[in-house]
């Protein structure tokens, strides 16, 4: 990575599907870099994926940025972190060009991970990444002044029974980023916290609407 970049653990899949979107995999709280593996390979066999470990520690566990208690979020860490994986993102590009060149990169982030992504997108570092997913994530920040996200596609996928993010807070966050100029797809699926495979069917769908709009007409 280049000078002054932070340092992430991480670990980078290659893929072997010809043109397929890469994905920058965000793991939830307490997680890591491999978590989220899995749930790539489901939701796009073969492509590439970029997935890094959250360098914020709370007890045992991997996080993306600093929290109070459940629900206070430490909104001057986050902006900081958010700030630091967009440059980590650019650094990484750009070591795994000879990889990524060419292909969209799509954040697909699970709880805290669709958090820092969205955080990401709303602090104005939406050039970080070129859609993004986001499972079970709420609103954290608002939109930094005069922010245009100029149609970034995003898929909000929340659960209708979710005891961690409450839907005011799900539908809040969908409300700012389409005010913020994002192309927002908003799902409620009957499900919890956890993620099920109605969450792979909706990322795939939408994976597979991003192909179909890149494509040569």
């Amino acid at each position: 990575m280049a000078a002054g970049t932070e340092t992430l653990a991480y670990v980078f899949r290659p893929g072997t599907a010809p043109r397929a979107p890469a994905l920058l995999a965000l793991h939830g709280t307490g997680g890591d870099e491999l978590d989220m593996l899995p749930l790539a390979s489901a939701v796009a066999p073969g492509t590439p994926v970029l997935s890094p470990r959250g360098a914020v520690r709370e007890g045992a566990a991997n996080r993306w940025f600093r929290r109070f208690a459940e629900g206070v979020f430490d909104l001057d860490d986050l902006r900081r972190r958010a700030a630091d994986l967009s440059a980590w993102i650019a650094a990484a590009r750009q070591e795994h060009r000879d990889a990524l060149a060419g292909r969209p990169l799509v954040a697909i982030g699970y709880s805290n991970g669709a958090n820092i992504a969205a955080a990401m997108l709303l602090a104005g570092h939406g050039g970080a990444v070129d859609a993004a997913i986001l499972l079970r994530a709420q609103h954290t920040l608002d939109a930094a002044a005069g922010l245009d996200l100029l149609g970034l596609p995003v898929l909000l996928a929340s659960g209708v029974t979710d005891p961690v993010v409450p839907a005011p807070e799900a539908a809040r966050l969908a409300a700012t980023l389409k005010a913020a100029g994002a192309a927002v797809t908003h799902e409620t699926i009957p499900a919890g916290h956890g993620l099920d495979t109605r969450d792979v069917a909706l990322a795939k769908r939408f994976l597979e609407g991003l192909a179909a709009a890149a494509a040569p007409g």
